[in-house]
């Protein structure tokens, strides 16, 4: 721009601090939507004479221009707009890819002859006027071969025209925006490659624990079924019935393993389907612990809901996986047998079932991804302990959708307490005998 007037050179340095704030707000570290409305402003404080004006983009699952962002308009009714490619000013600058001025009413017209009904009425609605604007400029925002969209602003007022001279300060802006949108796009593939990167590094490392887990009771079967086939070795009814309840018990770690898996997948392709009947917890309790016991664990277990314990609406299915998991865990980390206890509190939105062991407890740096997936407690106690990882964080899954919630309290030596709340019913007088 040549300056020949003090005018021209106060505008020059309004023009080169708007593209100073401009670049430092596009390298900053808001998210598009936000930074976007940020230059939008900076842009309505130097060109004065644009009233309104609008960042649209191209949206290609939908193959229409939306706005991003705007000034002079009620974004939220302008975001109901959809133009088509061609469409008014947006749609012929953006396939002309070439910076454009209208600077009469009849060349803004004929711009926007093309304009679907529908679009008319939503830019109406989101100025408050059906009138057109007196001028126009438009820059496309490119980036060498990638088209984004179209920066548009656009005049109200008759004697406040825009001018050649406004051209290339609106392209320099708008290659600005291109750059703010290449730099969000380029983040967002590389964030996508790590994210996958680190789902396949994940993968492996699950499918190694998984595998290991597994060739654990696999090996001890197969190494007690070898044993009892050796016919030379005469066993005695004691040995044979030991080597047996070892081999149930593997299948049985194996048949947890399997089913957490299966449950997992489930929840992972959004399959968890809650059907909410009433039940009566402590029922449910009491039938846990004796399919416990049939395992013939070496543990104490103790039931102790108060006699008046509401109805809830569950799941029955679900819920019991819920008390199963937590139990096997509070099992597995207490091998040397005691007490377990299954308490029930009802408070007045909700019920609170707890499920406390005399295990080896969890240290405060473990209980912070207690509940988080494949997550399992490492220490020299538990290197032999079988499992996915996979119990508490279904439980937790089952629980949230139930509308509650799961929580852990626990001290190292000392034992574990995992708890979990469900939404209390409506009151109700039946009580189970």
């Amino acid at each position: 721009m040549v300056v020949t007037t003090d005018g021209d050179y106060l505008r020059l340095v309004r023009e080169l601090h708007a593209l100073a704030e401009t670049a430092k707000t596009i390298t900053s570290p808001l998210q598009l939507p936000e930074l976007l409305d940020a230059v939008m402003k900076t842009i309505i404080e130097v060109v004065k004479q644009a009233d309104i004006g609008a960042i649209m983009l191209w949206d290609q699952p939908t193959g229409v221009f939306r706005p991003a962002a705007a000034i002079g308009y009620d974004l939220e009714i302008l975001k109901e707009i959809g133009l088509r490619p061609g469409e008014s000013i947006t749609g012929k600058i953006y396939d002309e890819c070439q910076v454009c001025l209208l600077n009469t009413p009849e060349k803004v017209s004929q711009a926007m002859a093309d304009m679907r009904p529908f679009n008319r009425a939503v830019m109406a609605r989101s100025i408050g006027s059906d009138a057109l604007p007196e001028s126009a400029v438009a820059a496309p925002i490119f980036v060498r071969d990638k088209k984004f969209g179209v920066l548009v602003l656009e005049s109200l007022d008759q004697g406040n025209q825009f001018v050649e001279e406004d051209l290339p300060f609106l392209q320099s802006l708008a290659d600005l925006v291109a750059l703010a949108i290449e730099r969000e796009q380029l983040e967002a593939r590389a964030d996508a490659m790590r994210d996958a990167q680190k789902v396949e590094r994940m993968r492996s490392e699950v499918m190694a624990t998984l595998s290991h887990e597994l060739r654990m009771p696999l090996s001890a079967i197969k190494g007690y079924t070898t044993a009892l086939m050796l016919d030379e070795i005469p066993w005695s009814e004691t040995q044979r019935d030991e080597f047996l309840h070892q081999i149930v018990g593997a299948c049985d770690d194996m048949e947890s393993m399997v089913l957490d898996m299966l449950d997992s997948a489930l929840i992972e392709v959004e399959q968890l389907k809650i059907e909410l009947q009433p039940i009566h917890l402590q029922i449910v309790a009491r039938e846990m612990v004796t399919e416990l016991q049939h395992k013939g664990k070496a543990h104490r277990l103790v039931v102790d809901f108060p006699p008046d314990f509401p109805i809830v609406n569950a799941d029955p299915r679900w819920i019991k996986q819920v008390f199963r998991n937590i139990l096997d865990n509070a099992v597995k980390y207490s091998s040397d047998g005691g007490l377990i206890v299954i308490k029930g509190e009802a408070r007045p939105l909700d019920v609170v079932i707890s499920i406390a062991d005399q295990g080896i407890g969890i240290s405060p740096e473990d209980m912070v991804l207690l509940f988080e997936k494949y997550f399992r407690v490492r220490s020299i106690a538990t290197l032999h302990v079988p499992g996915t990882g996979l119990g508490l964080p279904i439980a937790r899954t089952i629980v949230e959708a139930h509308g509650g919630r799961i929580w852990a309290e626990s001290k190292v030596g000392e034992g574990t307490s995992i708890s979990f709340s469900v939404p209390r019913s409506q009151p109700t007088n039946e009580n189970p005998k």
